[in-house]
């Protein structure tokens, strides 16, 4: 058993252990119960649990998220078109984003997936410099997928 001001006390009974910090005003908490015998220490376990939530808290915010943009196409999209998606790929890129560009086809239009490979792969050849390929072209479905992430 360990007291509240760190210093340890020795092995004890429960029931004396229960005592002493109903005593104190206290709880006694259970700190590492897998050990022989197990460690109990006399704290207020509503600060405890409230410690825990923060440093829980902090080590969620220290995390980074990789958030991955989305770009739709159409096999058939005109060039002004395709240009403006090419600019809004490369502002997500210099962002620090990865982009996950997706061609999609509807109906009858699966047959020509070349179509669709060949834009993905003059796209991705334009924006060389800005993204590499994590993922190369592939078909899923009725879409081509890649994924690029910035350089």
């Amino acid at each position: 058993m360990i007291a509240e001001d760190g210093s340890q006390i020795g092995v004890i009974p429960v029931k004396e252990a229960l005592k002493t910090a109903e005593e104190s005003g206290l709880d006694l908490v259970e700190v590492s119960p897998k050990s022989n015998p197990p460690v109990c220490k006399i704290m207020d376990y509503g600060k405890y649990k409230y410690q825990l939530e923060i440093s829980e808290k902090l080590k969620k915010k220290k995390q980074s998220q990789i958030i991955i943009k989305e770009i739709k196409l159409r096999p058939k999209i005109d060039i002004n078109d395709l240009n403006t998606k090419k600019r809004q790929i490369e502002k997500f890129l210099s962002s620090g984003y990865k982009v996950k560009i997706t061609v999609m086809f509807r109906g009858r239009e699966i047959v020509h997936k070349e179509l669709g490979i060949n834009m993905l792969n003059k796209l991705v050849g334009e924006l060389k410099d800005k993204g590499a390929v994590e993922l190369e072209p592939k078909l899923d479905g009725y879409n081509i997928i890649t994924i690029l992430s910035p350089v």
